[in-house]
Parts: C-alpha cells; sequence; structure tokens
C-alpha cells in the first residue's frame, strides 16, 4: 500500500494552528470603553465594585463576570473545538469564525448573567433613588442599561 500526496497542505495546516494556540479570546469591558456622562467612574470600574462588592460603600458583591462565561463554558468549548478541526483542515478563516463565535457565545453569557437579578436584592434607599429618577427596574445591575451594554469580547494575539 502506498500514500499518494496530492496536495500538500502542511504550511496551511501550521500557520492556522500557529493563528489558533497564539491567540486569546477576552470578555468583559474595556478600561477604555466610552466614558459615562452621569458618572466620573468608568463602566470597567463600575463592573468591577459591582462583581467585587465593595464595604466601604455598603455594596454587596454580585458576581456576573466569572459566573456568566462559565455558564456557557460548555458552549464556548464547542466553538473552539470547531477552531481546533478548522486548523488542521488549514483553514485560517475557520479558526477566527470560531473564535468569534466563542466570544460571542461568552458575551452573551455575561449579559445573561447581568440580566439575572444577582442577589441579594437591592436596598430599599437604592430602590427609592431609582424611583425619584424615574426607573422602576429592580434589577439589582441594570439602572440605565450601560454596564451591560458596554460587555464586549476581543481577539488579541498572546502577550
Amino acid at each position: 500500500m502506498s500514500v499518494k500526496i496530492t496536495r500538500d497542505k502542511l504550511q496551511e495546516v501550521l500557520r492556522s494552528m500557529n493563528a489558533l494556540v497564539k491567540k486569546d479570546v477576552l470578555v468583559g469591558i474595556p478600561d477604555s470603553a466610552p466614558e459615562r456622562r452621569d458618572t466620573p467612574v468608568t463602566n470597567a470600574q463600575i463592573g468591577y465594585i459591582l462583581d467585587r462588592g465593595s464595604p466601604a460603600k455598603n455594596i454587596p458583591a454580585r458576581p456576573w463576570l466569572v459566573p456568566g462565561v462559565e455558564e456557557v463554558q460548555s458552549e464556548c468549548a464547542e466553538r473552539l473545538k470547531k477552531g481546533a478541526t478548522a486548523a488542521l483542515s488549514g483553514n485560517q478563516q475557520g479558526v477566527d469564525s470560531a473564535l468569534t463565535a466563542a466570544g460571542l457565545t461568552a458575551e452573551m453569557g455575561v449579559k445573561a448573567k447581568i440580566n439575572s437579578n444577582i442577589q441579594p436584592k437591592l436596598a430599599d434607599s437604592t430602590l427609592a433613588a431609582r424611583r425619584a429618577r424615574g426607573v422602576t427596574r429592580e434589577n439589582t445591575l441594570v439602572d440605565t442599561g450601560s454596564l451591560r451594554n458596554s460587555v464586549t469580547h476581543v481577539i488579541r494575539e498572546k502577550k
């Protein structure tokens, strides 16, 4: 039995594999996100405070970033598996599409977590302050929607 090579795709495969392993898919709120008009604090800073809590400001921790990604981890893994398959075929476009799909999946998981009304419930004083501004929402992490809408993903070269 002999093997006949009809097309040598080794360089394409190596290039695609290299592209896959040298990239990170990051999800969160970039500190460079547009500034808010209603506060001097950025969405990234607000997100950190809400995720970790601030005893000094009497803000309880309501973890949303890591739990949001964890809830869609298996879906992200499936997307990345498709990227690995594409890389083994020398399909760079398939690798890029898989990384983007994984990023979008994680992004949507985080936004869903923010929308899930993470406990503990808001203080009566917070709800009263919202009502005074005409906001009737009682979701713990969604007041204006600016934080949730600033969640995104990026694909970048590993450092």
